[in-house]
């Protein structure tokens, strides 16, 4: 919804960092897959789906976003992620308060930015659903 919104450098660099953050909890579930499959139609990119954990640097991919404008985009484009399966473990959350410190996003607007992401999963899920019976 909002990725088209980024600059190209950035599109690629939140595809990674969504391929991170939906295998961190060890669960890389079919809801996931296709939460990044509509990110990339989104943004007319291709899929990565050679995607390494052991070669991820998260500080690294984060420095792409340089301006608040894009980093709201990522943050709440993420909780989406989180969501779709209707899990958002402890090591997702962890990585989301890293994400969020590095971007200087307030409590306020990390609590904003999950009820977002928790209300479009879920009307996601229900489309998905409207459309396929």
């Amino acid at each position: 919804m909002l990725l088209m919104k980024l600059e190209a450098k950035e599109k690629f660099a939140f595809l990674q960092l969504a391929h991170y953050l939906a295998r961190i909890d060890n669960e890389y579930r079919n809801e996931e897959i296709d939460i990044i499959l509509e990110y990339c139609s989104e943004m007319g990119i291709d899929n990565d789906d050679f995607f390494n954990m052991n070669d991820f640097d998260l500080e690294y991919i984060l420095q792409t976003f340089k301006t608040k404008y894009s980093k709201k985009i990522v943050i709440l484009e993420l909780m989406i992620l989180i969501y779709a399966d209707e899990k958002y473990n402890i090591k997702e959350e962890n990585v989301v308060i890293k994400i969020s410190k590095y971007f200087s996003l307030s409590q306020k607007d990390l609590t904003a930015a999950s009820k977002w992401g928790k209300t479009i999963a879920s009307l996601y899920k229900q489309g998905k659903i409207f459309i396929e019976s």
